[in-house]
């Protein structure tokens, strides 16, 4: 059974700390094993990130914990992959950087190697009706075909959920998904250049610079979600990305408290 393991970030406090500090003093970034995430903590954390080519964010997720215990992921994103996206969207590194933090703050992929995925019934009878299929006569059950939100596991459960409706219709239920770390829905994929929401997952499973690349062809074909990024105007961005429901998890709040500590940080 594979663990996930636990993000551990500023303000945090515990024996895990003390084990993160412990690892970190042993790849040559000494630091005191206080047992809280200080900012002494974090600022070592982002030196080690830099140093072994991780996004550097000065939060030690599972990706950064596992490098510094020596087990590096050679699909991880790279901080060179983020400044070549930041350019190509003509916005600070800062502004992409808070869009990753909140979006995907665990990262692409499940601890089984697999894509993080999400899967949306109520998309998935959308998707049939795109494709002339008749929901109503596939019979299935809620938890995977409704005409409205919700019935998610969440995690590797997903999988579970998309193979079922797989079973009954393969291309629209692999549209009905969210897909990798910018949660890009896979009705998006021909739009994005891809032959299909199949084919997406499949160029997904190489490696999450694919998931940024999507991201960025993503941004670009909206003019406005576009604007909004580079003008760093959060709450249209978050309206625009995340949806009008997009202040009931605080998204542009969160953008932007990301945003000013990485801005800070780069300062």
């Amino acid at each position: 059974m594979t663990v996930e393991l636990r993000t551990l970030r500023a303000g945090d406090h515990g024996a895990d700390v003390t084990v993160l500090q412990t690892r970190l003093t042993a790849t040559g970034v000494p630091v005191a094993r206080t047992g809280f995430y200080d900012p002494t903590t974090e600022a070592a954390v982002r030196q080690f990130q830099r140093s072994a080519g991780l996004v550097v964010d000065g939060i030690a997720g599972p990706r950064t914990q596992r490098a510094l215990a020596g087990r590096s992921d050679p699909r991880a994103l790279s901080q060179a992959d983020i400044a070549s996206a930041a350019d190509q969207l003509g916005v600070e590194v800062a502004a992409l950087q808070a869009v990753i933090e909140v979006e995907s703050p665990q990262g692409g992929f499940l601890a089984d190697g697999r894509v993080v995925i999400l899967f949306e019934r109520h998309v998935f009878w959308q998707r049939l009706v795109a494709a002339r299929m008749d929901p109503t006569a596939l019979n299935a059950p809620t938890a995977i075909l409704s005409q409205q939100r919700g019935g998610y596991l969440g995690g590797a459960a997903e999988y579970m959920r998309l193979a079922q409706a797989t079973a009954l219709a393969h291309e629209p239920a692999m549209e009905a998904c969210s897909w990798g770390r910018f949660q890009i829905m896979g009705y998006h994929a021909h739009a994005l250049g891809y032959a299909g929401a199949s084919s997406m997952a499949a160029a997904f499973a190489m490696g999450e610079a694919e998931h940024l690349r999507a991201f960025v062809r993503f941004v670009q074909a909206d003019a406005e979600l576009h604007k909004a990024l580079r003008g760093r105007k959060w709450v249209a961005f978050a309206r625009r990305y995340n949806g009008p429901t997009y202040a009931d998890n605080l998204y542009d709040a969160k953008l932007a408290r990301a945003y000013a500590r990485h801005t800070a940080v780069a300062a």
